[in-house]
C-alpha cells in the first residue's frame, strides 16, 4: 500500500534528520517559489524533512517562504505535518528543556504573507475556520509517544508569534501572558495556518530553550550561547518522541498490510 509521507519540519538546532534512510534532497517548484526539502525513509516510511532556516540557519524567521514550504509539502502528497519549534517561556513554570503540545497561538508578526487566498488565485478570497489549528489526533499520538520514551511533554500551549530575528522586548511577553500566551517564538506563525489552509493535519512540539525576556531573572540577556547549550543536551528528548510517533504508525502499518 502507498502511504502518504509525513513531514517533519524544524527550525533552529535541527538542520538534519539523521533517522533517514535512503536520503534524497530535492527543490519543489511552487507557485510561491522553491523549497528545499530531504525525502526518505523512517522506519520504513516515507518521511519529508524541511528545515525552515535552509543550511547553516541562513534565513531569518521573517523571510522564510512559508507558503513555498507548505504549498510543496501538499504537492508532495502530504497530509501530516509534525513541527518543531525553539521557543521562550513566557509561563514561568516552564524551564529550558521542557517540552509543549501547542493548542492554539497568538499572532504578532506584522509584514509576512499569511495565507494562499490572497484573491489573485481561481479560488478567490478564502476565510478558513482555525479554532482547532493543530490537529487533535495528531496531537494525541505525539503526546502519545512522549508518554512511551518517559519525556515529559506538557498538554496544550499558547504559542506567541513574534517577527524577529531580534528577540522580544520585556513590555511585548507581558502583552502577550496577558493574552494567555505560554511560549514565545517566531516561525510558529503562519506556518500552521498555511497548512489548515493546504488541508493538511498540523501539531507541533515547542522546544523551552529560555526564559523569554522579563521572565525570571530580568537582568539577563537571552544569548545564543544559552539556547544552543539548551538545544544540545534537549535536542534527542524531541528527536525521541517524533522517533516513536513514527515507530508506532510503522507498526500500525505492518499490522494492517498482514
Amino acid at each position: 500500500m502507498t502511504r502518504p509521507p509525513l513531514a517533519v519540519v524544524a527550525g533552529t538546532g535541527f538542520y538534519d534528520l539523521e533517522a533517514l534512510e535512503d536520503r534524497a534532497e530535492e527543490t519543489v517548484d511552487t507557485r510561491w517559489g522553491p523549497a528545499r526539502v530531504t525525502r526518505g525513509r523512517w522506519h520504513g516510511l516515507p518521511v519529508v524533512f524541511l528545515t525552515r532556516h535552509g543550511p547553516g540557519h541562513s534565513v531569518p524567521p521573517h523571510l522564510v517562504n512559508y507558503r513555498a514550504n507548505i504549498r510543496a509539502l501538499a504537492d508532495l502528497g502530504v497530509r501530516d505535518v509534525v513541527a518543531v519549534n525553539v521557543t521562550g517561556s513566557i509561563d514561568p513554570d516552564l524551564v529550558p528543556g521542557d517540552l509543549v503540545c501547542l493548542d492554539d497561538f497568538l499572532d504578532l508578526t506584522r509584514q509576512r504573507p499569511l495565507t494562499f487566498f490572497d484573491g489573485s488565485g481561481p479560488e478567490g478570497v478564502v476565510h478558513v475556520d482555525v479554532s482547532r489549528p493543530y490537529h487533535p489526533e495528531l496531537r494525541r499520538e505525539l503526546l502519545d509517544a512522549a508518554a512511551a520514551v518517559g519525556h515529559p511533554l506538557r498538554d496544550g500551549g499558547v504559542y506567541a508569534a513574534f517577527e524577529g530575528p531580534r528577540f522580544e522586548t520585556a513590555a511585548e511577553i507581558r502583552l502577550a501572558r496577558l493574552a494567555g500566551a505560554t511560549v514565545a517564538g517566531m516561525t510558529g506563525v503562519p506556518e500552521v495556518t498555511l497548512a489548515r489552509e493546504a488541508g493538511l493535519r498540523y501539531a507541533a512540539v515547542s522546544l523551552v530553550v529560555n526564559p523569554a525576556t522579563g521572565v525570571g531573572d530580568a537582568d539577563e540577556p537571552i544569548t545564543m550561547a544559552e539556547i544552543e547549550a539548551v538545544l544540545a543536551r534537549s535536542r534527542d528528548a524531541v528527536l525521541a518522541v517524533l522517533d516513536d510517533l513514527v515507530h508506532t504508525r510503522a507498526t500500525f502499518a505492518e499490522e494492517e498490510d498482514g
